[in-house]
C-alpha cells in the first residue's frame, strides 16, 4: 500500500514537474508510455504473459498518441528525462495495483495514496501556500471529487484484471480529453487528429480481443 502511494504521488509530481520545462502536449505524449512500462513490470513481477503482435499493439497506439498530439522537436532535457521518470512510476503504479489484487477495497487503496499525498504535499508547500479564493473553491472541490471516483475506479479495474489489457485502455483519456477541448474549450483539430484517435481506438479494441484469446 505504501509502495503504492509513493509510486503514484511520485509520478504525479514528477509530471507536474516537466510542464514546467515541456509543453503540455509533449509531455502528456511522452506520459502516454506508462502502458508500455506497466506491461514490462507485469511480465517480469507478476509473470503476465505478453503476445509479440501486444507490443506491436502498445507501439501503435503511443504512435496514435504523437499523432494526435504532435511532437515538439526542442524537447528539454531536463523536461525530458522528468516526464519519462513519471511514466515509468505510473506504470509500477498499475502493477502494484494489480499485486495487491482484491485483498483490499479498492477506498483503502486510495485513501492511502490521497493521505500520503495530503501530508507529503501539505509539508512542502507549508512556504508557498496561496490560499484560494472565490470560484477558485469550486474548481480545487470538483477537482478532488473527480480525481477520488477516477482512482477508485483505476483501482478497482487493476485489481480485476490483467495490466497489459486495463493499461493501454488510459489512452482513452486523450479522447476524452480532446472532447472536453472541442465542446466546452471550442478547440479544433485537424484532419491528423482524427488519425490519431482512430489509431488508439484501433489498437485498444484490437489488443482487448487479442488478450482475451
Amino acid at each position: 500500500m505504501i509502495f503504492r502511494a509513493l509510486a503514484g504521488l511520485t509520478a504525479m509530481s514528477l509530471f507536474f514537474m516537466s510542464l514546467k520545462y515541456l509543453p503540455v502536449g509533449t509531455a502528456v505524449s511522452l506520459r502516454y508510455l506508462a502502458p508500455i512500462y506497466a506491461a514490462i513490470f507485469a511480465v517480469f513481477l507478476l509473470k503476465e504473459k505478453l503476445k509479440p503482435f501486444q507490443w506491436f499493439l502498445f507501439l501503435f497506439a503511443f504512435a496514435g498518441v504523437l499523432v494526435l498530439k504532435g511532437f515538439d522537436s526542442n524537447i528539454n532535457t531536463i523536461g525530458l528525462l522528468l516526464v519519462l521518470a513519471a511514466s515509468v512510476f505510473s506504470g509500477l503504479v498499475y502493477v502494484l495495483i494489480r499485486k495487491i489484487g482484491n485483498s483490499d477495497h479498492p477506498l483503502v487503496i486510495v485513501n492511502y495514496f490521497m493521505f500520503t499525498g495530503t501530508v507529503i504535499g501539505g509539508i512542502l508547500s507549508i512556504n508557498n501556500w496561496i490560499t484560494p479564493k472565490g470560484v477558485d473553491w469550486l474548481l480545487l472541490l470538483s477537482l478532488g471529487v473527480f480525481g477520488f471516483f477516477g482512482q477508485v475506479f483505476m483501482t478497482k479495474a487493476f485489481q480485476i484484471a490483467k495490466t497489459n489489457l486495463v493499461a493501454p485502455l488510459k489512452y482513452i483519456e486523450v479522447i476524452f480529453t480532446i472532447s472536453v477541448g472541442i465542446f466546452w474549450f471550442g478547440d479544433i483539430y485537424s484532419l491528423w487528429s482524427l488519425l490519431g484517435i482512430v489509431m488508439i481506438l484501433v489498437a485498444l479494441i484490437t489488443n482487448v480481443i487479442v488478450g482475451k484469446k
